[in-house]
């Protein structure tokens, strides 16, 4: 049978990790890749995650498998962290899942289930393995727009005409903070005129929330997420602790699915209980238990919280250095956007044609689309990166 199957596109990020890892330039900077690094290039583990590890191995006497959901004290810990109080805990069913892209599959996987019918609207941009996904799952995609390229930030009234197409049972997928990949996003009131619009609707929002502690801080990057879920009947929220625990290779995740109805819990529970034993039984746990561990203990909250404070404003320097060095440079203020960006990533709105020069010319690499992953820099590297990009003309 394997005769009859066909090549699959190349991941273009993967690809361009590799065409860095070629390039013999010493002076070459990678801004394509999706992970955070630290000044030094590295991926750190972070001082509590470790402890918590120290921890865990003196106090572990098992591996035996957990529930289908997952640990109940990592689903109580994560929900607290992205929802507070917003909600009641018994109005949110929750499993854990291999990383927030598990979460997302699992999302819509029950959005297949409850209505096969429904229409997924996709921002234009988005995470690419959104579409991909909703694709190999046959589950049609609406895009709407969302980043004005000219400005460097959202298109809010395209946006709202786009999601005005949007009908009953319908499901609009919004980034809860930290948009990827343009770092441009949604204020207080335009978050509340998605609300009203989506009930009045009569539209379930799924919010995808990878980055909370990377924009403006733990709290205020759950504002909007916290707005949906207490505004909205029924919401889905896939959560990902790859970014602000640092723990990407234990593939930590959680999907929640919240219905103001409580009599829904039951019936929603069992059914994510059910996904995640036919795609893959039973969910990592190492990275979720870390993540209980460090969310409740106070010393080790509070040292993470501390480390995470120090890798978001080192990402807000970098913003402000580099939208700094083009303004001096250029002598205008066009990317001024950037510092008002927040999150990992910006989309500096260049042609592909540029990008590939800046790479070719200059040894800088970045996604096709101009999207640059922030903390791929340094001090060292924002000017020459600002030079760059006015040498190449953009």
């Amino acid at each position: 049978m394997f005769e009859h199957l066909n090549e699959q596109p190349k991941d273009k990020i993967l690809a361009l990790m590799q065409a860095f890892k070629d390039d013999p330039r010493e002076d070459k900077i990678d801004l394509g890749v999706g992970v955070y690094k630290n000044a030094e290039g590295v991926t750190p583990i972070m001082r509590a995650v470790k402890q918590a590890e120290r921890q865990w191995w003196e106090q572990e006497t098992t591996k035996a498998y957990t529930g289908l959901a997952g640990d109940p004290a990592f689903s109580d810990a994560m929900i607290g962290l992205v929802l507070g109080d917003a909600v009641a805990r018994d109005q949110v069913a929750a499993v854990a899942t291999p990383g927030g892209t598990g979460a997302v599959r699992q999302a819509f996987d029950l959005i297949r289930m409850a209505n096969p019918s429904a229409r997924v609207f996709v921002s234009d941009p988005t995470w690419p393995n959104h579409l991909s996904i909703l694709k190999h799952m046959a589950i049609e995609t609406v895009m709407y727009r969302y980043f004005d390229v000219e400005s460097g930030g959202v298109d809010f009234a395209g946006m709202m005409e786009d999601l005005g197409q949007m009908r009953a049972g319908d499901v609009v997928l919004l980034h809860g903070c930290c948009h990827n990949p343009t770092g441009a996003n949604l204020t207080g009131p335009e978050w509340q005129a998605v609300i009203d619009l989506v009930n009045a609707k009569g539209v379930v929002p799924m919010i995808d929330i990878a980055y909370q502690g990377f924009g403006d801080g733990l709290e205020a990057d759950a504002v909007a997420t916290r707005m949906v879920a207490s505004g909205c009947p029924e919401v889905l929220i896939a959560a990902s602790c790859s970014k602000n625990f640092g723990i990407y290779r234990e593939r930590t995740g959680l999907l929640m699915a919240v219905a103001q109805e409580r009599g829904l819990h039951a019936v929603t529970q069992g059914n994510l209980a059910y996904l995640n034993r036919q795609n893959y039984s039973f969910p990592p746990d190492h990275g979720a238990r870390m993540v209980s561990l460090v969310l409740t203990d106070d010393a080790l909250r509070a040292d993470w919280q501390a480390e995470l404070e120090e890798v978001r404003n080192g990402m807000l320097a970098l913003r402000e250095q580099l939208s700094s060095e083009l303004r001096r440079l250029a002598g205008s203020d066009r990317y001024g956007f950037i510092a008002q960006h927040r999150g990992m990533f910006s989309r500096l709105g260049l042609s592909p044609e540029i990008v590939e020069r800046l790479r070719a010319e200059h040894g800088i690499y970045m996604v096709g689309d101009s999207r640059i992953n922030i903390a791929g820099l340094n001090r060292d590297t924002v000017p020459k990166l600002a030079q760059a990009i006015i040498e190449v003309g953009a």
